[in-house]
């Protein structure tokens, strides 16, 4: 049996082996930059931290949890909420990543929020992401997270790219834009394969290989990087 036949067989086996190991390598990053915060005190760490939680937690519910409950047969509305919050972490842990760019252009002097996952600022990215999983969820599509994750990330990858060019000796830096720019990438192809084809076993192994190797990118940057 080659790897292809063994996979389709064991599709739900491989989402959770897939799931957790991206929760893992979600959860290492947030281990390393939490450390590095506190350290550092830098803002901008706390709020890239924020985002790998939420792409973890989001991870962990749709590939391990929602396997859990087809395999035991749970209701359908089981799998349909947990749908909803893959979407929904998925969005915010995007609004993170672009909002660690750019809070130094938001907050003041005067903004010392003791909690970065819960104040004001951060509350419009939560309603946002609660407009955008309700449209999806109305008008039973995926094109809304889709479209405002190739925005968050196109935005990204051109403020990385200022940043990088302002200051080129940084080597983070580099790897911050070389990151969002395959993080872009791979919203586009995710975009096009789930409105324009029907997902197979072939296409989402493809996926979860992406997938996988974005965020082990962003792994070996954080461990790279908080090694120094």
């Amino acid at each position: 049996m080659d790897l292809l036949a063994w996979a389709i067989i064991n599709k739900e086996a491989l989402k959770i082996l897939y799931g957790l190991i991206i929760t893992l390598i979600c959860f290492i990053i947030v281990l390393r930059t939490h450390k590095l915060y506190r350290i550092s005190l830098h803002k901008g760490i706390r709020y890239f931290r924020n985002a790998f939680f939420f792409y973890g937690t989001g991870f962990f519910a749709k590939y391990v949890l929602e396997s859990l409950a087809f395999i035991f047969r749970m209701d359908n509305v089981v799998t349909q909420i947990i749908s909803i919050l893959f979407k929904f972490f998925l969005v915010m842990a995007g609004f993170f990543l672009v909002y660690s760019l750019l809070w130094k252009k938001i907050e003041t002097s005067k903004d010392d929020y003791s909690s970065s996952l819960f104040n004001l600022k951060i509350s419009i990215f939560y309603i946002m992401a609660i407009i955008i999983v309700i449209l999806d969820s109305v008008w039973l599509t995926h094109f809304f997270t889709f479209a405002s994750q190739i925005i968050v990330f196109a935005l990204a990858s051109i403020i990385s790219l200022v940043n990088y060019q302002r200051n080129p000796q940084r080597q983070f830096l580099k790897f911050y834009f070389i990151a969002m720019v395959l993080s872009l990438i791979a919203w586009l192809l995710n975009a096009f394969i789930a409105l324009y084809f029907q997902l197979n076993s072939v296409i989402s192994i493809s996926i979860f290989l992406i997938n996988t190797l974005i965020f082990l990118l962003f792994l070996y940057g954080v461990v790279k990087f908080t090694n120094k």
